[in-house]
């Protein structure tokens, strides 16, 4: 897969920068394994917003991602590679060999006819997954479970890969793409390979609009506004706020939020 440069026909196009799309073998989605979701616009289930910024956008639909890869010990056939409007990486659509049709992430250089197999035993290629106690270290892993059987939930962006360090009793070190190392279960399962679509990062959006079809809405800064709406707002002339910057409702920023005290233990090295 590569980047496309626009022609500078325009002031917006000047910076736009496109995939080319050349790793995508079919163009439309296997339709039982898609469904339909309902536009939230950022607004939570009493109808607020909570989540800033959203709305508009593309209509689309939603692939449904085997993230817990647990059909184990049946081969399955690579039948395309498939672009996903809801995430960043490239999905694989596979044919298992009891006929079952099922979506996972695809790593890089996943080609189609190529044999995927999940599950214990399972060969240390791209796109096999099993266990972390049977993978060998230094291997470069992605879609890693928290907890056995929850499905993965660590290191599925386009381009990300994680590293398996050390296993040290019953948990595996893991070096995840922020820098993190965070000790894992030996139980749980990981994928094999780095996840596809490494040139997403070079992207240029280049103009507002492009980024409407995505359904981002335009951001506002706080010394724009007015006293009422942000502690940052009013003053005569063009003000620069007076104090760091914050929230709409006065949090610093750059203060850390995390809150989950259980699973400290796990964290053997922070990323900063």
């Amino acid at each position: 897969m590569g980047l496309k440069k626009c022609k500078p026909t325009s002031s917006g196009r000047r910076f736009v920068t496109y995939q080319d799309f050349s790793d995508i073998t079919r163009d439309k989605p296997y339709k039982p394994l898609t469904i339909s979701i309902k536009k939230r616009k950022g607004r939570n289930n009493t109808g607020r917003i909570t989540s800033w910024l959203k709305g508009g956008g593309n209509r689309k639909l939603y692939r449904i991602i085997d993230f817990k890869r647990d059909k184990h010990g049946v081969p399955a056939k690579v039948v395309s590679i498939e672009y996903d409007p809801f995430r960043t990486a490239r999905i694989a659509l596979l044919k298992y060999a009891d006929g079952e049709y099922r979506y996972i992430l695809a790593p890089d250089k996943l080609q189609v006819g190529d044999t995927v197999m999940s599950g214990s035993g399972a060969d240390i290629k791209p796109a096999n997954s099993l266990p972390l106690k049977e993978i060998p270290l230094g291997t470069m892993i992605h879609n890693i479970e928290l907890y056995s059987g929850g499905g993965g939930k660590l290191v599925r962006g386009a381009g990300t890969a994680a590293q398996l360090m050390a296993k040290e009793g019953k948990y595996a070190h893991i070096k995840l793409p922020s820098g993190e190392v965070r000790l894992i279960n030996l139980n749980c399962f990981a994928t094999i390979g780095q996840v596809s679509n490494l040139d997403n990062e070079n992207i240029s959006i280049g103009k507002a609009g492009r980024a409407r079809h995505m359904g981002r809405r335009p951001s506002v800064r706080g010394v724009a506004m007015n006293p009422i709406d942000h502690p940052l707002g009013g003053g005569e002339g063009k003000s620069s706020g007076g104090r760091p910057a914050c929230s709409p409702w006065g949090k610093p920023e750059g203060v850390k939020t995390r809150k989950n005290k259980k699973t400290d233990k796990f964290i053997v090295k922070r990323r900063k």
